[in-house]
């Protein structure tokens, strides 16, 4: 009798954790427990370990993302392995459109300043042009690379293009036309990422031979080359104001591994350098100022991990580990207080500036 009673009992409890994790799974959302690390300029690291919710949103892809970038202030664009290009409103959480075309795994992404429109690059060497208002086929596609595109920027007035590739050569293209206007070759330039300079005739490149290349549009000309580093380029970002960039390293075990801060000015030196990282630093980005009293850069990982660091002391101001996701691939600034990751393995962060304790990111969606 005392046996059946037991029973009765475990069935029961069974039948309410079912119900119970059934409840759970219609809020879609997740309990997450991070480790973040605080650095203080005296050199002391403070950690804490707290337990967030976040939402999971629908994905934006089925597979690995290699790159985001914000369209405005609610929708981003991103690309990945599954070959499409996704514009994703990532404060309702929504898919707006998907746009197919590419062949190979989506390398770049990049929109035309203020307008609905937008370029991806992939490895099956092909840059095309989109537009959210339009059809979910290409508006142009650009042949001219023989090898995976690796690199994307367009002018400040939206009418250039610039694209780098792993075959040496830049290639500067006319927006309104899809024509290209200007090609240079430089033997083992192996591009790994382009931006332009705000306001400026230039475009800023990092190489896999370790140097980082300013390029004047005016001919394709360059204009100077920055010295050269110890480790392969991955990334580069310049300030809105057009004055300093930053360039990431690749790495391994902490060797590498790291952000530098260069002007853009005259002297055209390096300011700083940014040291914490485990692993190769594959993006980076200046935030705005409304985000701190301070000017902050924050830098992302292969290590899972997203970093904020003093831009002008080079002191590590707060570390939030994504754990599980696999490196991370990409950071776009979405609005004043939020930024958007890309992950190998759980797609699209979306992450929230927190002043309420000091200055933390906290993980508040995922998609």
């Amino acid at each position: 009798m005392l046996s059946l009673r037991y029973q009765l009992k475990q069935t029961l409890q069974q039948k309410v954790s079912c119900r119970f994790s059934a409840m759970m799974g219609k809020l879609q959302s997740k309990l997450k427990h991070s480790t973040y690390k605080y650095s203080r300029p005296d050199g002391i690291i403070e950690e804490r370990i707290q337990t967030k919710a976040f939402q999971e949103y629908s994905p934006a892809h089925s597979d690995t993302v290699s790159a985001v970038a914000a369209l405005n202030s609610d929708l981003c664009v991103s690309g990945g392995r599954d070959k499409t290009v996704v514009a994703y409103n990532w404060k309702t959480g929504k898919v707006m459109k998907r746009f197919e075309g590419h062949e190979r795994e989506i390398t770049k992404v990049v929109c035309v300043p203020q307008s609905n429109q937008f370029f991806s690059a992939s490895r099956d060497r092909m840059v095309m042009m989109w537009d959210l208002h339009g059809s979910s086929h290409p508006r142009q596609q650009l042949c001219g690379h023989t090898m995976v595109v690796t690199g994307l920027a367009v002018s400040p007035d939206s009418t250039q293009l610039c694209t780098g590739s792993r075959d040496n050569t830049l290639l500067l293209w006319d927006v309104g036309t899809g024509q290209c206007v200007e090609k240079v070759s430089v033997s083992r330039n192996v591009v790994t990422h382009l931006c332009w300079v705000p306001r400026e005739p230039y475009i800023l490149q990092t190489s896999e031979d370790k140097t980082i290349r300013l390029w004047d549009s005016r001919g394709l000309q360059i204009a100077h080359m920055f010295p050269a580093k110890q480790h392969i380029q991955t990334y580069c970002e310049v300030s809105v104001d057009g004055l300093r960039c930053i360039s990431c390293s690749n790495g391994f075990g902490g060797e590498g591994c790291e952000a530098t801060l260069w002007d853009l000015r005259q002297t055209r030196s390096r300011i700083c350098e940014y040291k914490g990282h485990f692993q190769t630093v594959a993006s980076c980005v200046f935030l705005p100022r409304a985000l701190a009293l301070m000017p902050v850069i924050a830098t992302s990982s292969h290590d899972c991990k997203v970093k904020i660091w003093n831009q002008d002391t080079g002191a590590c101001l707060f570390t939030l580990s994504l754990d599980g996701s696999g490196p991370l691939t990409s950071l776009a600034v979405g609005d004043t207080v939020s930024l958007l990751c890309a992950s190998f393995n759980r797609g699209i962060h979306l992450l929230r500036v927190d002043h309420s304790r000091g200055l933390e990111l906290q993980e508040v969606a995922a998609f």
